[in-house]
């Protein structure tokens, strides 16, 4: 932000889609802006300067330092897409099978852009749930907590436990389909649909509700927000370099201080230690495959 802004309106970016920013400002009252120039570079969760143009329309011309900043993946680029978050919740399912490598990606996503984050395990009231906590034991081995849920067999009991973890947070809630995400966020946003219509009038659009960034306020105090984004499949981590990768697993850079070589890429490597904490079991077979797959990745694929 240059000087000249300084005196500009503070607004917060609710949502975005193509070059029409929806813009809320310190009075809570939300309108459709746009960024000065052909360079279109908000996301949600910005704080912006902006000013009015119009009853119901303004201009954004500058975007305040981010805490932070998520990338997502699609089949052609990276791109931002969410910034300024205290903390990333990840929900899974007993049913369907959650994937291990899309958990795997959330998590070094987070990391690298240094977001705490938490696991929660839907739909604990089926038959697979032993098999489904069997699967997220490395997880809590490695310090992460792992919550759970059973949002449709016993709501008031998986509001109870979500509630204290929200309370004051920016929280972003990343789940794929199936898993419970639509119920968790009526849960817990009862206004949700009404949120989502307001800006979907003003962008007068509605077939973007449910392919965009959205931010949810979870009270009138505009203290504790959710944010979700259904319309993406992966996180970007192409941002991250193949040596970054290992320090950015909890689980690996506990042992690859141990390696023979300090640019060991424990794949092949004698005397690596992260490959002998594998053999001795402190390394799950999963986790390192996963690590082998994303390594390949970044290096053959960079910008």
């Amino acid at each position: 932000m240059t000087a000249k802004h300084a005196n500009l309106d503070l607004g917060l970016v609710v949502r975005g889609h193509g070059r029409h920013y929806i813009v809320e400002d310190s009075d809570g009252r939300r309108r459709v802006c746009h960024p000065r120039g052909k360079k279109s570079d908000c996301v949600v969760g910005d704080q912006v300067r902006w000013a009015e143009v119009s009853a119901d329309e303004g201009v954004i011309e500058a975007v305040e330092p981010r805490r932070n900043l998520l990338f997502r993946q699609d089949e052609w680029k990276t791109k931002s897409f969410a910034a300024n978050l205290d903390q990333l919740l990840i929900l899974v399912a007993v049913e369907p099978v959650f994937s291990e490598s899309q958990l795997c990606r959330a998590l070094i996503a987070a990391e690298s852009a240094g977001i705490a984050a938490t696991i929660a395990l839907n739909k604990t009231d089926l038959p697979g749930a032993d098999a489904a906590r069997a699967r997220l034991q490395p997880y809590r081995d490695m310090g992460l907590t792992v919550m759970e849920l059973a949002l449709k067999a016993d709501p008031v009991a998986s509001r109870a436990r979500l509630a204290p973890w929200l309370q004051g947070k920016r929280s972003f809630v990343l789940g794929p389909s199936g898993t419970g995400k639509s119920t968790l966020i009526n849960l817990l946003i009862p206004d949700a649909q009404a949120q989502v219509g307001d800006i979907s009038q003003a962008l007068n659009s509605g077939r973007h509700t449910t392919t965009t960034t959205q931010w949810y306020w979870m009270d009138a105090d505009r203290e504790s927000a959710l944010i979700d984004s259904p319309g993406f499949q992966e996180f970007g981590l192409k941002q991250i370099e193949p040596a970054q990768l290992p320090l950015l697993m909890p689980d690996l850079r506990a042992h690859a201080g141990d390696c023979r070589f300090y640019n060991c890429t424990h794949q092949h490597e004698p005397g690596c230690g992260v490959r002998a904490a594998l053999e001795a079991g402190q390394i799950s077979a999963s986790r390192y495959r996963i690590y082998g797959e994303i390594l390949q990745e970044l290096s053959s694929k960079r910008w």
